[in-house]
């Protein structure tokens, strides 16, 4: 290989080894937010890793449109990475912000339906991140798109399950509200590896 063509291969290495750092750091935040929900209020350190999990996030995202920015030729679309890059990012910060609703609304127990969607989300990631090696060869994803889409559809009946819940047990209004916020972050975190999934599932298609 010419040293020409060594630069745009180690290039796209780049792209994909930060790629697969974003899938790792999705997956890692879903399980601390998993652990936090049963070990509540009992979770000790959990918060603060969500959080930096979060900064990471944000750093593998600022290195991929740096890198972007400073690369002619890339391994797919330059609007499909800032597409997946920004699809994962949003994984983690809706995982940080169902963490931080947790603290800031002093919720003494959790329902067992958030306990289920964060189980459901945390294994959603887990599909995320075992494909997304696949990207540096353009392997077929439809099992993994599959799977996360019948997750998805089983975090909305949870979250269907979880509001009507709520209103069946005469709560507290301001406690409805709070647990409606977080539950509502909850399913925007599992859409959002669907999203991600199917930015994936359109790369591999795009260039085959």
């Amino acid at each position: 290989m010419s040293r020409l063509g060594q630069l745009f291969a180690s290039k796209e290495r780049e792209f994909f080894d930060l790629f697969e750092e974003a899938g790792a750091n999705c997956l890692r935040a879903a399980g601390l937010l998993e652990q936090m929900l049963q070990e509540w209020p009992d979770h000790g350190e959990k918060l603060r890793d969500v959080v930096v999990c979060e900064q990471e996030g944000d750093r593998i995202t600022h290195d991929i449109i740096q890198r972007l920015n400073q690369t002619f030729v890339t391994p797919f679309d330059r609007e499909d990475i800032i597409a997946l890059a920004s699809g994962l990012d949003d994984i983690v910060d809706f995982i940080e912000e169902v963490a931080d609703f947790l603290g800031l609304y002093r919720i003494e127990a959790p329902m067992e339906q958030a306990q289920r969607m964060a189980r459901v989300l945390h294994e959603s990631t887990r599909q995320i991140s075992d494909a997304m090696p696949r990207l540096r060869t353009l392997k077929d994803i439809h099992h993994y798109t599959v799977e996360v889409n019948r997750l998805e559809n089983e975090g909305d009946r949870i979250l269907r399950e979880a509001v009507a819940s709520l209103f069946e047990r005469g709560i507290d209004p301001m406690m409805v509200i709070r647990w409606k916020d977080i539950f509502e972050r909850l399913e925007d975190a599992i859409d959002s590896t669907e999203t991600a999934v199917n930015i994936m599932a359109g790369i591999i298609l795009k260039n085959k």
